[in-house]
């Protein structure tokens, strides 16, 4: 508080109170859609950083929309925005803020794009849906599952169109691919396999982390807390740190465990979660794994996720494809059928459609089921990856014997105990020796997937939610 001038300390204060009148004032909003049919909508991007970059070039490209403010709180990354929105992308300079509030204060924008860290998905879309506005959330859309859920109850409770960044939801082929499963024509389908290989390397540390001169700390925080930093990179490396991100597999694996469900048409969180690996092949002062299996369990329906951050042989020899799924009469990884060998027989086809003009048909039409991706596929997808997090978290050094013994208790399909060896092997031959730096073993959770909360758990049940830095809150989580 000390740093602060007494203006910017007044400020803050009214912004607090402002927030926290915020669910009495939106009893009185109206539900109605705010533009006609014909009329531009006013959107802003809120997260300056790689993905706010893919949606300055997405939403450039619709004539229906009006950019009108950038915001982070790093003002040298909404400048590069700015500059590209006005420069390569000949649209009008938006208007450039630190503080998403200022948009949501704004009753001319009619939606926001969040592009933010982690740690920011979903506060930021419940703030925009609680000022009236409509929000495109970034995977994972939630830190947690309980705020994920929380997201969801408001787009609800207020009538309000959101949709999940899981773009491949939008693609042609793929529906056709899903709907060829879901027609039973792949045969009995049990497991699907989501797979995320790319080496990410160390991130060093410990270090003093520099902040970036023209970043307000505290609103780059915002929710979690303001910690010193000891990484060597301020901006990205958030990924690997368990206050702001949630490892590769909130990252990256998000994307194909989104399809996994959508394949094998599970819903809420399943049955039982398991997750096994560590950061291994080096040392740093990154939190999550590098190298992660986690099993999820829906009935006689098996999601296994493999993330693999070192050097790696492909998954398949022939097949490139980040999930399969596993049919009596075949297999279909990508968008393609093939045999048991790897043989391509059949490519799917289908038109594909532009998953933010999506999202903004939706926002005129006001029906949450135009979305390719709503909000519940996405919450429920991360929270599939906070399952895994939430055992790895909760896990014990083991040998890989050990961790076979445990697997071999655990009711899955048998295939899903087969990745133990590959992972082993995987390992090895990235170097790592796994009798001085054996994996964790994570606990072998068990849920009412329904009502997203483990049974008899209750140092689980802990992790569903996190702790939050006034005024920066979820309420009612």
């Amino acid at each position: 508080m000390k740093d602060l001038s007494r203006r910017r300390f007044f400020e803050e204060s009214v912004m607090t109170a402002a927030a926290a009148a915020l669910p009495a004032q939106l009893l009185a909003q109206e539900k109605a859609p705010s533009v006609s049919a014909n009329e531009k909508l006013t959107v802003a991007i809120i997260g300056c950083g790689i993905r706010g970059k893919a949606h300055a070039r997405e939403l450039a490209r619709l004539p229906d929309c009006d950019i009108a403010y950038v915001c982070d709180p790093d003002l040298d990354r909404a400048d590069e925005v700015a500059a590209l929105l006005t420069g390569e992308l000949k649209r009008p300079m938006p208007k450039k803020v630190q503080d998403l509030r200022i948009i949501c204060d704004d009753k001319s924008v009619d939606a926001v794009f969040i592009a933010t860290p982690n740690h920011w998905h979903s506060l930021g879309g419940i703030w925009a849906m609680q000022a009236g506005k409509d929000a495109y959330v970034e995977k994972p859309v939630s830190q947690n599952v309980a705020e994920g859920r929380r997201l969801v109850e408001v787009a609800r409770e207020l009538g309000r169109i959101c949709q999940t960044g899981t773009q491949n939801r939008s693609r042609g082929p793929l529906a056709a691919a899903m709907q060829y499963i879901h027609e039973g024509k792949l045969g009995e389908v049990k497991l699907a396999r989501s797979i995320i290989y790319g080496g990410r390397g160390s991130i060093g540390g410990p270090v003093e982390t520099p902040i970036p001169p023209r970043c307000d700390y505290n609103l780059w925080a915002g929710p979690a807390p303001m910690t010193k930093l000891t990484r060597a990179r301020f901006h990205y490396d958030w990924h690997w740190m368990w206050d702001t991100g949630n490892g590769d597999i909130g990252n990256s694996n998000v994307h194909s465990i989104d399809i996994c469900r959508w394949g094998l048409g599970v819903t809420g969180l399943g049955d039982s979660a398991i997750s096994y690996g560590g950061r291994l092949g080096y040392t740093d002062v990154g939190d999550t794994p590098n190298s992660q299996v986690g099993i999820f369990q829906f009935g006689d329906k098996t999601i296994v996720s493999e993330t693999r951050g070192l050097k790696t042989a492909p998954f398949h020899p022939s097949i490139k494809a980040m999930w399969f799924f596993y049919g009596s009469e075949g297999i279909i990884a990508e968008t393609g059928l093939y045999d048991p060998e790897g043989k391509l027989i059949q490519a799917f086809e289908g038109q594909s459609a532009n998953h933010f003009a999506n999202f903004l048909d939706a926002v005129r039409t006001r029906k949450r089921e135009d979305l390719k991706a709503e909000i519940l596929e996405g919450h429920q997808s991360s929270a599939l990856c906070h399952l895994a997090n939430i055992s790895y978290r909760l896990g014990t050094k083991a040998s890989v014997e050990e961790i076979g013994t445990k697997l071999g208790e655990v009711e899955t399909n048998d295939e899903a105990r087969e990745d133990l060896e590959r992972t082993r092997h995987y390992l090895a031959e990235a170097g790592v020796d796994l009798a001085k730096t054996p994996m964790t073993l994570g606990r072998h959770l068990r849920l009412d997937g329904d009502k997203e909360k483990f049974l008899d758990d209750p140092e689980a049940d802990a992790l569903l939610k996190r702790e939050y830095r006034a005024p920066f809150v979820v309420e009612g989580v």
